[in-house]
């Protein structure tokens, strides 16, 4: 392992196993800071860290604390984490900005993939990605274009389904990001298990993630990948109850101008609300159905032979 960059904070637990080649799985906080409710994504977070440890790897949770980029958090900081009602939203423009004004903020999808390549972390499991946005706008997330040029292995349900899923694909076909579906040819929507769109290759389990990880990076190729796993079946949401529910959150964002940063956790809100917190149910078990899957993929790429 190359040495560590100074200025990220990695306890002495995740250099250990970073060290001896062990697996680590990193995870990102924005879901605790701006994507679930208080303390609801305390106990998440909590749990998050539980599934990657029982499924053989450590967990890294990332994040920004007055400043100074970590990658692992003590109980402590943590609970400080995802209790601050002023934490940020940090993604991959705002990390400098951050470090130097003393900020504290999760880590966004991009944010965390960059801190995770910095420290030689490979996997990193969240909900869902960010993509391109429904209507005209041009919202294009910040995300995709991380997908596209930094290696690490993104394990998540797709992308979140408040977004325009085939242009979002479309997005990623176009930019060389290899989008893989784990034990299933079908791309996850987020609540519900699938969304009609197919995958470029179905893994039948972690070692075949591993295998086709190793053989992506082997050749040369600087992009990242993307590990989409279906929201486990008992608390999947109906694809069409979830269309109904967008429909209406997103005109209710209109008439109001949310828009940016805000309108995500908005329409969250809004869909959880309209499905009498189906969606919420949903986002927690997958994003621990990840976090397990993305701890069997770190220990299978960390027990594969080197090339």
């Amino acid at each position: 392992m190359s040495a560590l960059p100074s200025w990220l904070k990695v306890p002495p637990e995740v250099q250990a196993a970073l060290a001896d080649g062990r697996a680590v799985v990193a995870l990102e906080t924005t879901v605790l800071t701006h994507g679930l409710p208080r303390p609801v994504n305390l106990e998440l977070a909590r749990r998050l860290e539980h599934e990657v440890r029982a499924a053989g790897a450590l967990p890294a949770t990332v994040a920004v604390l007055d400043g100074q980029p970590h990658l692992g958090l003590s109980p402590e900081e943590l609970e400080r984490l995802a209790l601050d009602e002023q934490a940020v939203k940090i993604n991959r423009r705002d990390l400098g900005a951050a470090r130097a004004l003393g900020l504290t903020g999760g880590t966004t999808v991009s944010a965390t993939m960059i801190l995770a390549h910095a420290a030689g972390v490979q996997v990193f499991a969240t909900g869902g990605i960010g993509g391109v946005h429904r209507g005209d706008a041009g919202d294009v997330s910040a995300d995709l274009p991380e997908l596209a040029r930094t290696p690490v292995a993104v394990v998540c349900s797709g992308a979140k389904s408040i977004l325009d899923l085939p242009r979002t694909l479309e997005w990623l076909e176009t930019a060389g990001v290899l989008v893989l579906g784990y034990q299933t040819a079908d791309f996850p929507a987020f609540f519900a298990r699938e969304s009609g769109l197919a995958v470029g290759v179905r893994l039948e389990g972690a070692a075949q993630a591993a295998a086709v990880l190793r053989a992506h990076w082997g050749l040369g190729l600087t992009s990242g990948v993307l590990i989409g796993v279906p929201c486990p079946e008992e608390a999947a949401v109906s694809e069409m109850a979830i269309e109904l529910a967008i429909e209406a959150a997103l005109l209710e964002a209109d008439e109001q101008h949310i828009q940016g940063k805000a309108l995500t956790p908005f329409l969250l809100a809004r869909l959880a609300e309209a499905t009498e917190g189906a969606t919420l149910r949903a986002n927690l078990a997958l994003l621990k159905n990840n976090a397990y899957v993305a701890g069997e993929i770190a220990r299978a790429l960390a027990a594969a032979p080197r090339s």
